[in-house]
């Protein structure tokens, strides 16, 4: 029996599209059970690389506070500051969808702020999707009802560091609180979410119950997909084998390979 993928299916990791991947084209792969990674990038060097390697989303995160721009964690993090990366990511890539990060305080107060910062990004920047954290439903709403798409984002969120009394561990007693969150971005049309340092199991069985992509970081390998800000993953000036375990799944393994 012939195993092999129809012509006509395009492979969303690594594929051939002359054109931007789109959230359609995600959807799609979580149908097929295709998995595939997503990398952040914040300016021109990392993008080429990664767009050119066929990783078909590039996230220019609020991570860039503390890996980037030098600062303790992601809430200084302004919009002013966000754009130029989000700019130079997208200016810099052809394939790989782009998805900027809202910074803290740039939407939380109502979906109209909500709105107001996205278009920033969508027009000043060129992004294709923004992501923000929390179930902050009636900004989804907001978003997707004015055509932008929404990238969720539970569990751990790094903007409510203090509230959470650092980066610890979230879901091991209120599982079903996260589960019911995910179920109402999902509703609200959030078109994929980020579950970052839940256990594998509860991951595994949200990823299971959406019928939208999953993007796992310290969430096990049971998501739909994964993600990693790329100076975390690895040194970019020096790559090794053992830069490489840090890693969950095959796929995003090859996603680094390129570089030794």
């Amino acid at each position: 029996m012939d195993t092999q993928r129809p012509a006509h299916s395009e492979t969303l990791y690594g594929g051939s599209q002359h054109r931007r991947i789109t959230i359609r084209d995600l959807a799609q792969a979580k149908v097929r059970g295709e998995k595939w990674p997503m990398l952040t990038s914040y300016e021109q060097v990392s993008a080429e690389i990664f767009d050119e390697a066929g990783i078909p989303v590039l996230l220019v995160g609020d991570s860039a506070g503390n890996n980037f721009l030098g600062m303790e964690n992601t809430i200084p993090v302004t919009v002013d500051e966000m754009l130029p990366l989000v700019r130079s990511v997208v200016r810099s890539s052809k394939r790989a969808m782009v998805i900027a990060d809202l910074p803290f305080g740039s939407y939380e107060e109502s979906p109209e702020l909500a709105l107001a910062t996205s278009l920033r990004f969508f027009k000043e920047a060129g992004a294709q999707a923004v992501k923000l954290e929390g179930a902050q439903l009636e900004q989804v709403r907001k978003l997707v009802s004015s055509g932008i798409p929404v990238m969720g984002h539970l569990g751990l969120t790094p903007q409510s560091l203090h509230q959470l009394s650092g980066y610890r561990v979230q879901g091991r007693e209120d599982g079903d609180v996260i589960l019911n969150a995910a179920l109402a971005l999902q509703e609200a049309g959030a078109f994929a979410i980020v579950l970052e340092l839940v256990p594998a199991e509860l991951a595994t069985r949200i990823t299971k119950a959406l019928s939208i992509p999953t993007i796992g970081i310290g969430a096990g390998n049971g998501c739909d997909a994964q993600v990693r800000p790329y100076m975390k993953s690895a040194n970019p000036f020096c790559f090794s084998g053992s830069s490489v375990k840090m890693l969950d799944m095959s796929f995003l393994k090859s996603s680094i390979l390129c570089f030794m």
